[in-house]
Formats: C-alpha cells, structure tokens, sequence
C-alpha cells in the first residue's frame, strides 16, 4: 500500500512539474531582442584586421629562419593588394552610378583587371616562398587564403580576403 500511495504522490507530482512550466513561462514577458548591428568599419580597423591575419598566416605557415627571409616580399605584396583594393572600393562608393548595363559592365572589368594584375604580383613574390615550404606548409596556405574550391563554378578572386576591402 505504502509503494502505491508513493508511485501515485510521485506521479501527481510529476505531472504538477509538467503542467506548471509551460503556465510560468507564459506569464514571464519576452526579453526584447537586442538587433543593434554596428556597421562602423574604420580603415583603422581594416589595417588592424590586415595585421592579425598576416601574423594568423605567418604563424599557421610556421616559417623556418630561411623561410622567414622569403616572407617580406609577400607581406609587401599582400599590403599593396588591400590598400588599391581599399582604394578601387572607395572609388567605386563615390562614383555616379553606371548610366547603363554597359557602363556597369565595363566597370566590373575594369576591377577585374586590376584584380588580376594584383593577383599575378601577388604569385611573382609569393613563389619563392612557396618553393622553400615543405608540402605540410604548402597545404595550409591555400585555405588560409580563402580559396574555396567548388567543382560546380570557377574560382574568383571574391573568395580570397586578399581583396574585401574592395567590397565594404
């Protein structure tokens, strides 16, 4: 008698807990969703931002001291990508909008053209580097870069972070 008079105070007391939730989380107002987005993106950030991923690079690379002497030029080379693409990207914010579809077109090639020249300074002073890396190293970098490589489409350099100050 005793276990079934506990198994029933158990149950009835289960099932108090059960129903009783949903009631006081009813009654507790919502929380107002806090949706502050800050947009503010100074170039002081980008350059910070530039800093922490050269020095993210170098260490994921783990450069031996020969190594080491092989990095400045691609440093250089990674710099001067995101200053003109910092540049291209503050032209093209203050500029008349494209008078038409060929006008608009005629600018996408113009920055992809100077993307592409950038792309190929970038490969001169990058391949000595490259040379020196043991196939471990060789393997890190492309990721690290951003290239994602996607059977179903070419690859473009708006993958690669070497060029997103183009885009904000």
């Amino acid at each position: 008698m005793y276990n079934v008079t506990s198994f029933i105070c158990a149950a009835i007391s289960g099932w108090l807990l059960v129903a009783a939730s949903p009631a006081q989380a009813q009654n507790t107002p919502a929380a107002p969703a806090e949706t502050r987005i800050i947009e503010i993106y100074t170039d002081a950030d980008a350059k910070a931002v530039l800093n922490a991923r050269l020095a993210a690079l170098r260490t994921v690379l783990e450069l031996t001291p020969e190594q080491e002497k092989l990095w400045l030029p691609v440093e250089a080379s990674i710099r001067k990508i995101a200053a003109d693409s910092m540049a291209r990207g503050k032209m093209r914010s203050e500029a008349e909008a494209p008078a038409d579809f060929l006008a608009a077109l005629d600018r996408i090639g113009e920055a992809e053209v100077a993307r592409g020249q950038d792309l190929r300074n970038f490969v001169t002073a990058t391949r000595p580097l490259v040379a020196a890396l043991s196939d471990e190293q060789k393997h890190r970098m492309p990721a690290f870069l951003g290239m994602v490589v996607d059977a179903q489409s070419p690859l473009a350099t708006r993958s690669l972070w070497l060029f997103e100050e183009e885009e904000r």
